[in-house]
């Protein structure tokens, strides 16, 4: 359950802050009043759609199939995050960086009229914290601790908040690669874990084995960084 509790956290903290970024650069155009009305509408629909969650679950046939389908999310999350992070940390694509984010939405002309800025704030918002309730839904259903993987990410957004009321910046110096890499691990392990044994295959160490299989996935994101590091690099390719 830790697990879960711990890849929710870290995976809503990252979210929440580029939802921040947009916010804040949203609030500085049209004021915070009318940017947390934005935020506050983003959050309500994915509210609905928690209310929505428990009937959406029904249409699934039978828990081996929900299982699967969890484990296929949760995979192609998990190799899109990693592979980004390897990516990252091998220099063959730029750190994301909250403040270049932040200027870019400032430097948008739809950003200074009213009306786009707050579409801009929902949108964001409502993108990123989708990405929260699909991990806290698919961690938190098949661990059976749906409430704790939603107070995970509720948690998460606390400390981002708080962070960025005392900030009053964007949130530049959080690890976000370091926290991608780790996630991308932590979440392509669930999913190995749970498509396979959902197609029958019994796991010789149990739950155990999830710590092997982060341990596998960091080492091997570990050895790719440093190959493509060492790799030289041709001009126009990567």
């Amino acid at each position: 359950m830790m697990g879960a509790i711990i890849t929710t956290f870290l995976t809503a903290s990252v979210e929440w802050v580029e939802a921040y970024t947009i916010i804040l650069a949203v609030a500085l155009s049209i004021g915070w009043p009318r940017a947390l009305g934005a935020a506050g509408a983003a959050f309500l629909c994915l509210a609905i759609l928690t209310s929505l969650g428990s009937f959406i679950l029904t249409l699934i046939p039978s828990l081996a199939v929900l299982q699967f389908l969890i484990g296929v999310f949760l995979t192609l999350f998990g190799v899109r995050w990693l592979g980004k992070a390897i990516a990252r940390g091998a220099g063959l694509k730029k750190l994301h960086n909250e403040d270049a984010e932040f200027a870019n939405l400032r430097a948008r002309a739809e950003i200074h009229e009213a009306s786009a800025a707050w579409w801009i704030g929902f949108n964001g918002v409502l993108l990123e914290g989708l990405e929260v309730w699909l991990i806290v839904v698919a961690l938190g259903v098949q661990t059976h601790h749906t409430l704790a993987a939603a107070s995970a990410a509720l948690a998460a957004l606390a400390v981002v908040c708080a962070m960025g009321a005392l900030a009053r910046r964007p949130l530049s110096k959080v690890p976000e690669n370091t926290i991608k890499f780790t996630v991308g691990c932590g979440v392509l392990s669930f999913g190995t874990f749970w498509i396979l044994e959902s197609l029958g295959y019994r796991w010789p160490l149990g739950d155990a084995t999830l710590l092997s299989l982060f341990a596998f996935y960091a080492l091997g994101g570990l050895a790719l960084i440093g190959l493509y590091q060492r790799k030289p690099h041709i001009p126009g390719i990567g």
